[in-house]
């Protein structure tokens, strides 16, 4: 153990002056500042280059937003709406419109079917592309209701429950997908059509249309169904009807309780939130016993 703490005068030389290097490096940490000189910072050439560093971001993010193409509101998915900025709340009431066979024809009542905001729909809107018949009707002429002079009669007709595709384009105005638009309608009652009415709610079926294939067919095997007195009826009874929704039921029997029943069916159109412009498919599911 010895040999390991001798040294010789050279080694005791070189460690004292490794303490001394040690002692001078402490102390100069301690006493000597070596922070480095403020820099000056050209204010206005940085607020310069921070604006072009977010000009930069904005067109980048702009760049990868997806482009937007003129679409008809009526056919908006979950993903599409998500595409848009509606929220989900947004689009759940757009999709229960439609599930009731109901169509958006203007941006007002998309608006007041979704309740989405004026911003996202002034965004929107200029996107929003309805049918020609939509935008541009065309107005009733004389040579519109007199088309084909002598209206067929009723023998004469033919049965709208069995028509064809092709007896169907047989008709000016309707080509294969209005008529297979009507034969799936048709087919999603179990026996088809009630009424000639129930042509309303076929999407794209202009009046006009609808005169002259009414001047051709007509129900002559209608679907058999159990009226509903409406007198009687409770809400889950009439919310089975067609275009009747809960809240809809709920006013129809407060205002039978004000009235002590219905007489008629213009006592039925002046119920809240009733669509009077269905009422020709509602009456034929109703009677007043």
């Amino acid at each position: 153990m010895k040999s390991h703490f001798t040294f010789t005068k050279g080694q005791r030389n070189g460690i004292f002056l490794l303490i001394l290097l040690i002692i001078l490096l402490q102390c100069a940490y301690f006493f000597i500042d070596f922070s480095s000189r403020e820099v000056v910072i050209n204010q206005e050439q940085l607020d310069g280059f921070n604006k072009e560093i977010d000009s930069l971001k904005q067109i980048e993010i702009e760049s990868g937003s997806p482009e937007i193409f003129p679409f008809n509101p009526n056919y908006i998915t979950d993903h599409k709406g998500a595409t848009l900025g509606m929220a989900n709340e947004e689009i759940d009431r757009l999709l229960a419109f439609r599930k009731q066979d109901k169509w958006i024809h203007s941006t007002k009542q998309f608006q007041d079917i979704t309740k989405v905001s004026d911003s996202l729909l002034n965004a929107l809107a200029p996107y929003f592309k309805f049918p020609d018949w939509v935008t541009n009707p065309t107005p009733k002429t004389r040579s519109s209701y007199t088309y084909n002079n002598s209206p067929k009669t009723y023998e004469q007709k033919q049965d709208l429950n069995k028509a064809t595709a092709q007896q169907l384009q047989s008709i000016n105005g309707i080509g294969e997908v209005l008529s297979d638009r009507i034969i799936k309608y048709r087919n999603k009652f179990i026996g088809g059509f009630i009424g000639d009415a129930q042509l309303l709610d076929v999407y794209g079926l202009t009046p006009e249309v609808m005169e002259r294939l009414t001047n051709e067919f007509t129900v002559k095997t209608p679907r058999q169904i159990q009226k509903i007195n409406v007198n009687t009826a409770t809400v889950d009874e009439l919310v089975t009807i067609q275009h009747i929704d809960y809240d809809i039921a709920h006013n129809i029997i407060e205002q039978r309780t004000l009235l002590e029943g219905y007489k008629s069916l213009d006592e039925l159109t002046k119920v809240k939130d009733f669509p009077v412009n269905k009422i020709e498919i509602i009456e034929l599911y109703l009677s007043f016993d």
